[in-house]
């Protein structure tokens, strides 16, 4: 299985549709919250280069956010990035 990484904050609709995405591929991943954590905020920009939440990372690569994410899975091709 991949590593996933998701950056998130408590009250974002996207981040709770990211993780029912990632849940039901029954995908496992480390989630950091970014609310109320301005360090891991700005590690979160400095990785990605974006201000906003979600962000995610399929072992160690930047996807995007929850729109780049259902994508990539209407795509076929977020099973093969989660292994």
């Amino acid at each position: 299985m991949a590593s996933i990484e998701i950056y998130t904050s408590p009250t974002c609709g996207y981040c709770h549709a990211a993780k029912r995405l990632l849940d039901a591929k029954g995908a496992g991943y480390a989630e950091t919250d970014v609310s109320r954590d301005a360090d891991q905020k700005q590690a979160m920009v400095q990785r990605s280069g974006r201000r906003t939440v979600p962000q995610i990372f399929i072992d160690g690569r930047h996807v995007g956010g929850y729109d780049d994410l259902a994508a990539l899975d209407r795509a076929g091709k977020l099973d093969a990035l989660l292994g």
